[in-house]
């Protein structure tokens, strides 16, 4: 496959999709845009094989040959991109096999007992994206790079409360659900209680920490990345503001951003 085709596939991966990826990359210069897109369709392929209905086995399998595929650069569209960004760009290799060991912990971990245990693998499931896109955005700020992706992956956990406990899973920390008085059964059932509500703003107070430490690194890009990043900032930070109003009913499905609201924030974050 040749790489003119190759972007152009992940670039389709990304719109079709991207919940908030496509919104804040559309402001980025095309060589960048691309590159960014060939890192999320990667990261998508990751989450495909985690998140999907094959037994366990299948999926270490599936994701190991991921691992592989990294050295070894297949004819596949993903991997085409990947390569010409990773030529183009100093992407860290092992930034992308951290996102597949984050797949492989998916198919063996299903609780967390404490925050420091799901700390890191937030640090593998997106930690490791932000560390990717940072060499792409052209700043070494690693360490907020990561620590931002940290930020939003702790919002995804706070809203898809409800699509993880369908896959069989409880990222909330199990300490933490016991000192607040909250139980599985509570989470099953969708009970929307006080100790619920004050859980939940534990968890939301502290993804906010995260994402204001990370957005320290606004000020080392460019005014586009800057607008890039600010955008995805922003999109998630409004999906949290949302939840909060709603008293932390992350149970109906219903806390997506219209695509009206993520024009808005774009150009909120291109006047940055």
């Amino acid at each position: 496959m040749n790489v003119e085709s190759a972007y152009a596939e992940v670039e389709r991966i990304t719109r079709h999709e991207a919940r908030n990826f496509a919104y804040g990359i559309m402001v980025l210069p095309r060589t960048k845009r691309r590159a960014i897109a060939a890192i999320y369709a990667f990261a998508r392929l990751v989450d495909d094989i985690a998140d999907g209905e094959l037994p366990d086995l299948e999926k270490r399998a599936g994701l190991e040959e991921l691992h592989a595929a990294l050295d070894s650069t297949p004819d596949d569209a993903v991997f085409v991109a990947l390569a010409d960004a990773r030529a183009r760009y100093p992407i860290p290799v092992q930034a992308l096999h951290d996102l597949v060991d984050g797949g492989l912990q998916d198919t063996e971990q299903r609780r967390y007992a404490d925050f420091e245990g799901l700390h890191g693998y937030c640090r593998l499931v997106a930690g490791a994206v932000g560390v990717a896109c940072i060499a792409v955005y052209g700043s070494d700020e690693i360490v907020r790079a990561e620590t931002l992706g940290v930020a939003l992956q702790l919002i995804n956990i706070i809203r898809d409360v409800r699509e993880d406990w369908e896959l069989g899973r409880v990222y909330l920390p199990q300490d933490e659900l016991a000192a607040y008085g909250v139980s599985e059964d509570d989470i099953a059932a969708g009970r929307v209680t006080r100790e619920w509500q004050a859980l939940l703003g534990f968890q939301a107070a502290r993804a906010r920490v995260y994402l204001e430490e990370g957005l320290a690194l606004l000020a080392s890009l460019d005014g586009r990345s800057a607008a890039c990043v600010g955008t995805f900032a922003g999109l998630y930070r409004a999906t949290l503001d949302r939840i909060e109003a709603r008293g932390f009913d992350v149970f109906d499905g219903s806390l997506r951003l219209s695509p009206l609201t993520k024009l808005r924030i774009v150009g909120a974050g291109l006047l940055r």
